[in-house]
């Protein structure tokens, strides 16, 4: 099983920040969404996600992007079954690359073993494993932060396990079912949707999120199966995750270098020093990556902010000097450009998030 995604070891900085995702699951969202008449346009270009940006196939976006765009979604559609909606309109095509893997493969656990193996390229934002045991061929999913919003955990772990069945379905064949699904969330007011769609037992408040693939189905061979086109996919999708993997040091590296610096932030002229680059070649680099050493800066300092304002005892104050800002006043739009909302809202919500 591969192991969850490292996170920085160190305070006021995460992954959250680092625009490495792709936007498969907002797309989709936006989709469904129109179906309850709520338009996310204006909300994807508050985060810097206009039209023509996620129409571009090298776009990445970051966690914290991800997250508060669902978090909005939840609240504007009003309903507790949009992450099984959004998983139930993807297609394989969506996924690329890596859909014709699994299109290509053995067998369906030859499918599901590629997507664990390249989760990463996948626009995947939860955790994924799986492995045999007793009871069938189990996936798991995990939450890469437990102190994640509770409607956008619901939200990631339904759109998980509804995609998995849908895809599945649209590969194999539409008659499969899992053995069972098991969700760590509470059960909603109304689980019937959760049944149609998994046409299996389906429990909640769950040890963790699981779902069983028979053994039977698990063994069955995938109607495209290709060696030859599978192994060819599978070098290219290699060489993407070792790039990957070169924009995710230099974005971690950054996002470190300015968290330990603030609430000075150091220039750019001074981050490429520090990287032995020129800074040509540094602005090239982050452009790969899809975003900007601006963007970065801004993701450290909201991320440092939050964690702040969760300490009742610090004044705003305090908080703006301790992330560089220059008063109080440039706290505040900071904020309300991040979450729309005034910094003393802000920390009460935070506040109430918390565990």
């Amino acid at each position: 099983m591969p192991d969850a995604p490292d996170q920085a070891n160190h305070p006021g900085t995460s992954r959250s920040t680092s625009a490495t995702i792709q936007p498969n699951i907002l797309r989709y969202l936006a989709v469904v969404a129109e179906e309850y008449r709520v338009d996310l346009r204006p909300l994807l270009t508050g985060v810097g996600l206009d039209e023509d940006v996620m129409r571009s196939a090298e776009l990445r976006v970051s966690y914290r992007q991800g997250s508060a765009v669902i978090r909005r979604a939840v609240e504007l559609t009003g309903t507790e079954h949009l992450g099984l909606r959004v998983g139930a309109a993807q297609h394989l095509t969506s996924w690329g690359l890596l859909g014709l893997a699994l299109m290509a493969g053995d067998t369906l656990r030859d499918a599901v073993e590629t997507g664990v193996r390249f989760q990463n390229l996948s626009g995947a934002m939860v955790v994924w494993s799986a492995e045999a045991e007793d009871t069938g061929y189990v996936v798991r999913a995990d939450l890469p932060d437990p102190a994640l919003d509770p409607a956008v955990a619901d939200f990631l772990v339904q759109e998980a396990f509804s995609s998995v069945v849908t895809l599945t379905r649209l590969a194999v064949g539409a008659e499969f079912a899992p053995r069972s699904v098991d969700f760590a969330f509470a059960a909603p007011r109304d689980a019937r949707l959760f049944q149609e769609l998994f046409r299996c037992p389906v429990r909640f408040a769950a040890d963790r999120n699981r779902l069983v693939i028979p053994r039977g189905w698990a063994g069955r061979a995938m109607p495209g199966r290709d060696p030859v086109t599978y192994a060819a996919v599978l070098e290219l999708l290699e060489a993407e995750m070792a790039s990957r993997r070169d924009q995710q040091e230099l974005l971690e590296v950054l996002e470190v270098s300015i968290a330990q610096s603030l609430p000075a932030v150091p220039s750019f002229v001074e981050q490429a020093r520090r990287h032995a680059s020129s800074e040509r070649t540094l602005r090239r680099r982050l452009a790969e990556c899809g975003t900007t050493y601006e963007a970065v800066v801004d993701g450290v300092r909201r991320e440092r902010v939050e964690h702040l304002l969760r300490r009742p005892a610090l004044t705003l104050r305090e908080v703006a000097r301790q992330v560089g800002f220059s008063d109080v006043r440039a706290l505040r739009r900071a904020v309300h450009r991040w979450h729309g909302v005034a910094p003393l809202q802000l920390r009460g919500d935070l506040r109430e998030r918390e565990p």
